[in-house]
């Protein structure tokens, strides 16, 4: 079992942290099994993601925000600011993973699993030679830092560590 011990008083602490086959973070996942009721909460969402990005490890190039409906893509820019690079409908990547996704209640830790697995399948083509959203990825740029990559979750076990 591979562990990363994040040496920050602060504890940030995203859902998933992906790396690239070089064990550099390249993407920090939130996940929000829930859908974002009010702007606020969006923002908010938001804001977690971007002090994440900010202060986990300088030069990550992405982050992500899950939710029901979406699944965000973003960057900081120069002025260390948030941009939103894409947004997907969760329901169209996630139902490859699970057919029934839109029809049942679906809680953090499933939809963790289900990203992981969609992650994965972006990595290593376990599912799909072309998985759901892959042009859009390379677009952007984030589809080959993904490949030969690896998913961390994040469990908390009184110390700061990621498995």
């Amino acid at each position: 079992m591979q562990v990363i011990n994040f040496q920050s008083p602060q504890k940030y602490r995203p859902d998933i942290m992906f790396t690239n086959k070089d064990e550099e973070i390249i993407l920090l996942v939130e996940v929000k099994a829930q859908k974002s009721e009010t702007e606020l909460n969006r923002q908010s969402a938001i804001y977690q993601l971007k002090t994440y990005l900010q202060n986990i490890k300088p030069d990550i190039p992405f982050g992500m925000l899950v939710d029901l409906e979406e699944i965000n893509i973003f960057a900081l820019n120069n002025d260390q600011e948030i941009e939103n690079l894409i947004s997907l409908r969760t329901n169209d990547i996630l139902s490859n993973y699970d057919p029934e996704f839109p029809h049942k209640r679906i809680f953090d830790f499933y939809l963790e699993t289900l990203i992981k697995s969609w992650l994965r399948d972006l990595s290593y083509h376990w599912n799909s030679d072309t998985p759901p959203a892959y042009n859009e990825l390379a677009k952007i740029g984030l589809l080959p830092l993904l490949e030969g990559g690896h998913t961390y979750i994040q469990e908390n076990l009184g110390a700061d560590t990621l498995h």
